[in-house]
C-alpha cells in the first residue's frame, strides 16, 4: 500500500494515519504533530479509487458500505501493518490509528475484525462498519470518537451505536461532540490530543 513512514524519537509508539475520501497519505500528517510529535508515523493511502478519489474500501451509496470489499480491505490493511512493522522495526502491538471519515471507518473495522490490530484509536466522524457480528475481546483498548451534532453524512446515532458496540466488547470509549457537520475541526483534534496525552501519561 502506498504510504509514508517517519521514524519518531519514541519508537515504542506508532500513529497510523488514515485519510478521508479523496484524501492522500499527506492529509493527516499535521495531526500527528498535534497528537504525539515523538511517535513514529505511518500514513497510508487507500487502495480503492472512486471516480479518481482514493478510499479504503468501496461503497454502494453514501453511507452504504460494500461489506464484502470492506472485509477484504480490512484484512489487506491488517496484513500491511504486520509487514510494515517488520520492515520499519516498530512495535506492532502499540499502534494508535488516527482516522477521518472513510479512514475512521476502516480503523473501526480493524478493531471489529482483529483483536490485535490496534492498541487504541482516534476516530473522527466514523460510522458503524458492520452490524450483527460478534466483536473480539477489546478489553484494554481505548477509543476516542469525535462526532458532529449536525453531521449530514454521519448521523449522531451512528456515533452512539459505535460507542456502545465497542464498549460491549470491553473497550474504553470517549465520545466527543462538536456543534458542526462532517468537517474535521481544530477543536476536535485538540480534544483528541488531550485524550491521547492522558492515555499515555505524556
Amino acid at each position: 500500500m502506498k504510504h509514508i513512514f517517519q521514524k519518531g524519537n519514541d519508537q515504542s509508539k506508532t500513529l497510523l494515519l488514515l485519510h478521508g475520501t479523496g484524501g492522500t497519505e499527506q492529509d493527516l500528517l499535521p495531526l500527528a504533530k498535534e497528537i504525539d510529535p515523538d511517535a513514529n508515523v505511518l500514513s497510508v493511502r487507500g487502495n480503492v479509487s472512486e471516480n479518481g478519489m482514493p478510499r479504503f474500501f468501496k461503497r454502494l451509496a453514501e453511507g452504504v458500505f460494500d461489506e464484502e470489499d470492506l472485509i477484504a480491505r480490512t484484512k489487506e490493511l491488517n496484513e500491511f501493518l504486520d509487514q510494515a512493522a517488520k520492515e520499519n522495526n516498530f512495535d506492532r502491538d502499540n499502534i494508535t490509528a488516527v482516522g477521518y471519515s472513510n479512514g475512521a471507518n476502516i480503523a473501526a473495522s480493524l478493531m471489529f475484525h482483529y483483536k490485535g490490530a490496534l492498541n487504541s484509536a482516534i476516530l473522527h466522524h466514523p460510522m458503524v462498519p458492520r452490524r450483527g457480528i460478534e466483536l473480539p475481546d477489546l478489553s484494554g483498548k481505548r477509543v476516542f470518537i469525535a462526532a458532529g451534532t449536525n453531521d449530514p453524512i454521519c448521523p449522531s446515532k451512528e456515533s452512539e451505536d459505535l460507542k456502545a458496540l465497542l464498549e460491549e466488547a470491553g473497550a474504553d470509549v470517549e465520545l466527543h461532540w462538536e456543534n458542526n457537520g462532517h468537517q474535521l475541526t481544530y477543536n476536535e483534534v485538540a480534544a483528541a490530543a488531550k485524550w491521547y496525552n492522558k492515555r499515555f501519561d505524556l
